[in-house]
């Protein structure tokens, strides 16, 4: 059965249909939360009130892209909860690094240990910065640097324009450099700009 018909017998009330979509994106829509949160308690409960949210509001689907329309759900369900917690995220990618499941792209089984520990140095710094950006900076930088999202597709999935999401996507990117150059003495030695010494 197709998503389309999924998502049709899903209306209808078919709880079965339902749980196939779930099945199909629950993955990517919790990958987005936890790296929107960078808490795996928090980002199941995004990812859970995704859902329930999404099934409630079903009979209003209009049709398009159910990818995008869950995916939107789901980071205004993270927006909510980093509004109602007041707090930012400040975890590192280890937890991710070491579960395959948060992020295979990660994972490399032919890299060296001193590579394996410059990625993870690499990987941590990359997402303190990520984490100092708002959260509207930060969900539109996830969506397409760490998921691939084109930007029409981003645009879809926040409910935001096209232009604005080049906007916060170029000032995330500065953010991002900006940050990256003023801990620059952080950095793996080949990352750096300058050589020192």
């Amino acid at each position: 059965m197709d998503e389309q018909a999924l998502v049709a017998a899903a209306r209808r009330g078919d709880h079965q249909a339902f749980n196939k979509l779930i099945l199909n994106y629950q993955t990517l829509v919790y990958n987005v939360a936890y790296r929107m949160l960078r808490d795996p308690d928090a980002a199941a409960d995004a990812t859970q009130e995704a859902f329930i949210s999404a099934f409630r509001a079903l009979h209003g689907f209009r049709g398009g892209s159910f990818k995008a329309w869950l995916l939107r759900i789901v980071t205004n369900a993270c927006y909510d909860q980093l509004r109602y917690q007041g707090r930012r995220p400040a975890d590192s990618l280890d937890a991710a690094a070491e579960n395959a499941e948060h992020s295979p792209k990660l994972i490399n089984g032919r890299e060296r240990p001193e590579e394996h520990a410059v990625r993870r140095e690499l990987n941590e710094l990359i997402q303190k910065a990520i984490n100092t950006l708002p959260p509207d900076q930060r969900a539109v930088l996830v969506l397409s640097d760490v998921q691939g999202f084109a930007y029409q597709e981003i645009a879809d999935i926040t409910g935001i324009s096209l232009g604005t999401v080049k906007s916060r996507l170029s000032r995330a990117r500065g953010k991002l450099r900006d940050y990256l150059v003023e801990y620059e003495e952080l950095l793996p030695s080949q990352y750096r700009l300058t050589s020192s010494g």
